[in-house]
């Protein structure tokens, strides 16, 4: 939905921009160009990080979703931002002559685009609401695609504003301002989405409620006599690479190391489901250590 009022809107936009030779409008056109791109990456994003794992990545495709957010933000600080500033600078350089006409098709343009925007921004909220609020923002193609249409919406008020006392005063300062305005709004959200994208990528962590949750249940354990450290790592959207190294008492013979082993797994997985898979390095006070093969969740809960 986002895709198809994008594509509409920066059609409208451009023929207008350039009809009014509006700097305000053409920069909104960019803005709406980009969107168009970045709703074309988050698509890709989608359907590529569905992909199951295979031999060549165990772990799945799920970090396909920040590689092409990451892309997206790239597309809004380049084609949004960076273009509109410089519609700003140009036409404070060198003026821009509107007629009535111009201002009014613009505006009409705007109002429309007011109108699309906001309604494919409310049906992104929905889409949150609908996947647990706050939570529902973990999805980067979902937190960019509201970023956009809130930052649309934004812009567009911003551009009829420019225009709007660019035509009462006469003074192309207000729409190159506006511009300029709206260039610094897609640069900071490009920054905010692609920092978010990179630490994703790197390796972000677990939320902190779900790595206290599987230290905590780890250390309920009666046979761990403590745990010496816990690493986890997001792989995907749904899923948490979790890796621990515990100590267990003393007294535990090979067999019992690996009952205790698969038993923790198990619980682990099942207190947190996104847990899809589990890494257990397990020593005991007598020196011995066992290095666990990974388990996951579901079906594959054993190790």
């Amino acid at each position: 939905m986002a895709l198809a009022a994008n594509l509409i809107i920066a059609a409208a936009k451009a023929v207008g921009g350039l009809l009014a030779g509006s700097p305000a409008l053409l920069s909104e056109a960019a803005h709406s160009v980009a969107d168009s791109l970045n709703e074309v990456f988050l698509l890709a994003a989608l359907r590529r990080s569905r992909r199951p794992a295979d031999r060549r990545h165990p772990f799945g495709y799920g970090k396909e979703r920040f590689f092409w957010s990451l892309l997206a933000a790239v597309g809004i600080f380049v084609m949004g931002g960076c273009f509109s500033v410089f519609q700003g600078v140009e036409a404070l350089r060198n003026g821009a002559d509107e007629e009535l006409s111009g201002y009014i098709a613009g505006l009409i343009v705007l109002g429309v685009a007011f109108l699309a925007e906001g309604a494919s921004l409310f049906r992104a909220l929905q889409q949150v609401h609908r996947q647990g609020g706050k939570a529902g923002l973990r999805d980067p193609a979902l937190r960019t695609v509201v970023a956009e249409d809130g930052t649309a919406v934004l812009g567009v008020t911003f551009a009829a504003v420019g225009m709007v006392l660019h035509m009462v005063t006469g003074q192309v300062v207000w729409e190159a301002s506006a511009s300029i305005a709206i260039g610094a709004l897609l640069v900071y959200v490009a920054y905010r989405l692609g920092r978010e994208a990179r630490d994703q990528l790197i390796g972000e962590a677990a939320d902190p409620e779900a790595s206290d949750r599987i230290r905590e249940l780890l250390a309920s354990q009666p046979e761990i006599d403590s745990v010496e450290a816990l690493f986890t790592m997001k792989t995907g959207l749904d899923s948490i690479l979790v890796a621990a190294r515990i100590d267990l008492v003393p007294g535990l013979d090979s067999e019992q190391v690996e009952e205790v082993a698969d038993r923790i797994k198990r619980s682990v997985a099942e207190a947190v489901p996104d847990a899809g898979e589990i890494f257990l390095d397990v020593t005991d006070r007598g020196g011995r250590e066992t290095h666990e093969s990974p388990a996951a969740t579901g079906e594959r809960g054993g190790a």
